[in-house]
């Protein structure tokens, strides 16, 4: 696996005294993701790159069970999320990432949840919900959102910085010059130039980090936001990009859940639906 790659299980829970067993598969642009449930309490994640949708599923699903002696036909029901739910070819099930998305911050943040963004690789999402995690309304990225956690990754690669650090710099610079919010091209090539010019890095950085975000409130300010906020997704990670759109936003989103990777809550989502699924069922 890859560093951006992941397995983990919960060691001190036995599946064999279960009564229900229950999966969510969350197939994004990005990466793919696996919750896998047991009585309704996390037993095994698993987080793979995305690289055609039908593959990365069942990789995403191996590499959960690959922890466990559990094997696929031991879980009982089985939903599929994400732009490639529809390749999850052993789903019984999909369900949109709009519905799990928010079905899985109301789970982890609690009722009080009202807006849900959901910022990852290729597309940002903002849902409105219940105090039981049902979406009433969402706003889809257009232009104006667009594929900003992909172009953070590429922009890392371009200044040289790991991913896992390029948010923190971002924080460390107090003036930044305007880069531009409309288009992650230009963007990068205008930071390139400044780079060239001898800029600090760090005022680079920060710079393209605040375009990004200020890209990202565009959208959200269109979807409105109802207290309380959470943000789930790649981005939810980087600090850069949540300092600034708290500030263009003027409101703090709900700190994030010790032990909860803010990408996998869509996968979460799906799992928690499948749980329902299958005790109706019964």
């Amino acid at each position: 696996m890859s560093k951006h790659e992941y397995a983990s299980m919960d060691e001190q829970r036995d599946w064999k005294k279960a009564q229900v067993i229950v999966a969510g598969i969350d197939v994004g642009a990005v990466s793919s993701k696996v919750m896998i449930l047991v009585d309704g309490q996390p037993y095994a994640v698993s987080q793979v790159a995305t690289r055609t949708p039908k593959e990365s599923a069942f990789k995403a699903m191996n590499a959960a069970l690959a922890k466990t002696d559990l094997t696929l036909e031991n879980i009982q029901y089985r939903v599929g999320t994400g732009c490639g739910r529809t390749q999850v070819e052993f789903a019984h099930k999909t369900i949109s990432e709009i519905a799990c998305g928010a079905a899985g911050a109301v789970h982890i943040w609690g009722p009080s949840v009202r807006t849900v963004l959901d910022a990852g690789g290729q597309s940002c999402k903002v849902m409105h919900c219940t105090e039981k995690g049902r979406a009433t309304a969402f706003l889809w990225n257009d232009k104006c959102a667009a594929g900003i956690g992909r172009s953070i990754e590429t922009f890392a690669d371009l200044v040289k910085k790991d991913l896992t650090e390029i948010g923190n710099i971002a924080l460390q610079s107090k003036q930044f010059p305007k880069l531009s919010d409309f288009c992650t091209v230009y963007a990068q090539s205008e930071a390139l130039d400044l780079m060239r010019s001898k800029v600090l890095p760090e005022e680079v950085i920060a710079g393209y980090h605040r375009a990004m975000a200020k890209r990202i409130s565009t959208l959200v300010a269109r979807a409105g936001v109802k207290k309380d906020l959470v943000i789930i997704g790649g981005l939810a990670k980087n600090p850069g990009i949540i300092h600034s759109l708290e500030g263009d936003l003027k409101v703090s989103r709900l700190a994030p859940k010790p032990g909860w990777d803010p990408q996998v809550i869509v996968a979460l989502g799906a799992a928690l639906i499948a749980d329902a699924f299958r005790r109706r069922s019964n």
